[in-house]
């Protein structure tokens, strides 16, 4: 009676399973589907899988990297090079200020933790518009401009991802005995030479999960690109390139397809390597935490 019952029970939670796998891939599959379709394909049946070839799909690829508008190879370098800078000084910058908040137990560091830990949860979208003020007037300030560049993308980033960063490496942090800074002080290591040569090793697998969450979140994200770099400055990342494929009356939907399935497939190649740093890496925070 209860080999049956747990046979049940694995029958339904696969079901389920299979159920949640499919709904949240249908749209990858959709992507993946259509990018493989002439436009007139797409509009007839954008579901079925009638007209999709793999020349069609090498087609389109080869419109999308040669068209003198999209600028595939120069959309691809701007979000290699503001994902990469963003990660870096995400990791190195919440490493330091984690490590700071959870070992000085004063007011000050709970009430700056907790101000990280509110921040998560505002929505981008009630400071959108007055960040975009902020930066024009800053960028006026300092000289450098802040709108339309790397630079200032990179500072946006560093700032809306440095409260998952810091929450994540405090909760690992709180795992490494103090007996291991205690005995590099004695032995003549500042505070700096503490960090760096003790706790900065000890967090490299909670930092891979952190660096590859805030990596797939950075190369895919539209909204904050797309607002602060515009769609006519020179500097685009991948998911804003897209973009001129939309047309005020044509949309060509075989290359707006194949641009997303060439911006979606570094990301799905990253994951699919990474997977189990990433799941080592929060459970091992959260145990920790």
């Amino acid at each position: 009676m209860k080999t049956r019952e747990k046979t049940s029970s694995r029958v339904i939670k696969m079901t389920i399973a299979i159920i949640v796998a499919a709904y949240v891939l249908f749209p990858f599959f959709l992507v993946v589907i259509n990018s493989c379709k002439p436009t007139d394909k797409i509009t007839e049946n954008p579901i079925g899988v009638s007209g999709a070839s793999f020349k069609q799909l090498y087609t389109n690829l080869v419109d999308v990297i040669n068209n003198t508008h999209f600028l595939f190879w120069s959309a691809f370098e701007y979000s290699v090079i503001i994902t990469l800078v963003s990660l870096v000084l995400l990791a190195l910058f919440g490493a330091m200020a984690a490590w700071v908040i959870c070992r000085n137990h004063t007011k000050w560091s709970a009430f700056i933790y907790f101000t990280f830990i509110a921040s998560m949860i505002i929505p981008f979208q009630v400071v959108m518009l007055p960040l975009i003020s902020t930066f024009r007037d800053v960028g006026k300030f300092i000289g450098i401009p802040m709108l339309q560049s790397v630079p200032g993308i990179i500072f946006a980033y560093l700032g809306f991802g440095g409260a998952m960063t810091v929450f994540i490496l405090n909760g690992f942090i709180k795992g490494i005995p103090m007996d291991l800074e205690e005995a590099a002080s004695i032995d003549g290591c500042s505070p700096e030479q503490t960090f760096f040569r003790i706790i900065l090793p000890l967090l490299k697998p909670v930092i891979t999960t952190v660096t590859i969450l805030n990596g797939m979140w950075i190369w895919n994200d539209y909204l904050l690109p797309s607002m602060m770099l515009g769609q006519n400055g020179k500097v685009k990342t991948l998911p804003v390139a897209v973009q001129a494929f939309v047309g005020s009356y044509v949309k060509q939907w075989n290359l707006i397809l194949a641009a997303a399935l060439l911006a979606i497939v570094p990301i799905v190649i990253l994951f699919f390597f990474a997977q189990k740093q990433i799941m080592e890496g929060m459970i091992e925070g959260a145990v920790k935490g």
